[in-house]
């Protein structure tokens, strides 16, 4: 046990490096583009691209190569993307459907929608969820699943991946600096508060939810081998459909109904917690009766 929690540890202690140079880092950038309300922005991009470096040093470390981490030959992993996009498609849309039905989600009629419009969000929103997807799940199902995996058991690593991959979405401040407050320690600041936030009560409901999301792209990963194309476009699918409903919706904060998601986007919540959990658990089920 002991030794499966110092390599729990680990990460959070890479995540702490990284983080500590990007407040550095992002100090001397907005010093020199004397802007300090650019600061925190810095630390969260700077930190993103300072984990996916981590990748390469951490895989001379635990002598882990691309299929290690889940990367397959490149004609087969372009074709796991679009499948994994149909998966994403095929295992949210029903909560969304669900939300509109119940009226959480209400159609924003202040738009002037045009099918150009439509067509240029639905570009952008797509280009940006695959971005976003291929950063995370490179991180969270790639290095550090792989990581973990070979030290501790395939439950476990599942549950510590995702719950990292959870914490890191709460991880941010929302304080502006200011040029009177701006110093060498202002990013540190910043950092304690982002820190604090993770542990925030209020972001509980939102914290299982994400839980349930790194669990299922998780299980995806171990349960296909060399699949992480497939997570990184049920990753995109995902943040794509969000993404769209926040453009074509509204959310109802007066609903009956809103407590089934959360205020983190008011999409994740107890109705994805559920759904996912749902999802992992019949998938086992399946195979269990076919075995």
């Amino acid at each position: 046990m002991k030794r499966y929690l110092a390599y729990s540890i680990v990460p959070l202690l890479v995540l702490l490096a990284a983080t500590s140079t990007a407040c550095l880092l992002s100090y001397l950038i907005a010093l020199g583009l004397e802007d300090p309300s650019a600061l925190r922005k810095l630390i969260t991009r700077l930190t993103q691209i300072l984990l996916l470096l981590s990748i390469f040093p951490a895989m001379a470390y635990l002598k882990l190569n691309k299929e290690d981490l889940g990367f397959s030959a490149r004609p087969t992993f372009l074709k796991q993307l679009p499948q994994g996009f149909g998966i994403g498609l095929v295992t949210l849309m029903p909560v969304f459907i669900v939300l509109y039905v119940l009226g959480i989600d209400v159609v924003d009629n202040s738009q002037p929608w045009t099918v150009g419009l439509i067509a240029e969000k639905t570009i952008l929103s797509l280009l940006l969820s695959l971005l976003i997807a291929v950063v995370e799940e490179s991180i969270f199902r790639g290095m550090l699943l792989a990581g973990l995996k070979k030290n501790m058991p395939v439950v476990a690593a599942i549950l510590i991946s995702s719950a990292y991959f959870a914490a890191l979405h709460f991880l941010d401040s929302k304080t502006e600096i200011s040029q009177q407050n701006f110093h060498l320690s202002s990013g540190f600041i910043l950092l304690g508060e982002a820190f604090a936030n993770v542990l925030n009560p209020k972001n509980a409901s939102s914290f299982l939810s994400l839980l349930a999301v790194g669990a299922f792209l998780a299980v995806l990963r171990t349960q296909v081998k060399e699949s992480l194309g497939l997570c990184i476009g049920c990753h995109a699918g995902w943040v794509w459909q969000i993404k769209m409903n926040g453009s074509l919706f509204n959310t109802d904060y007066n609903s009956e109904y809103l407590y089934l998601v959360s205020s983190y986007n008011y999409v994740v919540g107890p109705l994805v917690t559920v759904w996912l959990s749902l999802a992992i658990i019949s998938y086992f089920v399946y195979k269990k009766i076919r075995a």
